[in-house]
C-alpha cells in the first residue's frame, strides 16, 4: 500500500522560509515523478512543482519560480520542497503526489497522479 506523508508545514512570516518533506513508502520511489500541489480555501487545487522520476528534470508554476525548489532523494524515498521568500498568497494546504514514470509534459496535471498524501498546512502571515 502506497503511503505519502507530508510534514514541515506551519506558520511563517512573509519573507520567511519552510521546507516541506514528503516521505514515501510502498512504491518504487525511483520510478515515480513527485509533485507538490496546493489548495487554498475556496480555490481549486493548483500545481506547484514537480520532479521527474529520474530526478533529472523539474517543473514549476510561474508563481513560485525562483522561490521554491523541489528535490528528491531516491535512497531515502523522500521528496522535499524548499520554499523561500514566502508570501501571504502561498497560504494553502500542500499535498505531495506520486505518478509512475510521468514525463515532463504531464507533470502539471493532477489527474495523472495516482497517489496523494493527506496534506500539510502552510500559513504565511504577520
Amino acid at each position: 500500500q502506497v503511503q505519502l506523508v507530508e510534514s514541515g508545514g506551519g506558520l511563517v512570516q512573509p519573507g520567511g522560509s519552510l521546507r516541506l518533506t514528503c516521505a514515501a513508502s510502498g512504491l518504487i520511489f525511483s520510478e515515480h515523478t513527485i509533485s507538490w500541489f496546493r489548495q487554498a480555501p475556496g480555490k481549486a487545487r493548483e500545481f506547484v512543482a514537480a520532479i521527474r522520476f529520474s530526478g533529472g528534470s523539474t517543473k514549476y508554476a510561474d508563481s513560485v519560480k525562483n522561490r521554491f525548489t523541489i528535490s528528491k532523494d531516491n535512497a531515502k524515498t523522500t521528496a522535499y520542497l524548499q520554499m523561500n521568500s514566502l508570501k501571504p498568497e502561498d497560504t494553502a494546504v500542500y499535498y505531495c503526489a506520486a505518478g509512475r514514470r510521468l514525463i515532463t509534459s504531464r507533470m502539471g496535471d493532477g489527474t495523472n497522479y495516482n497517489d496523494w498524501g493527506q496534506g500539510t498546512q502552510v500559513t504565511v502571515s504577520s
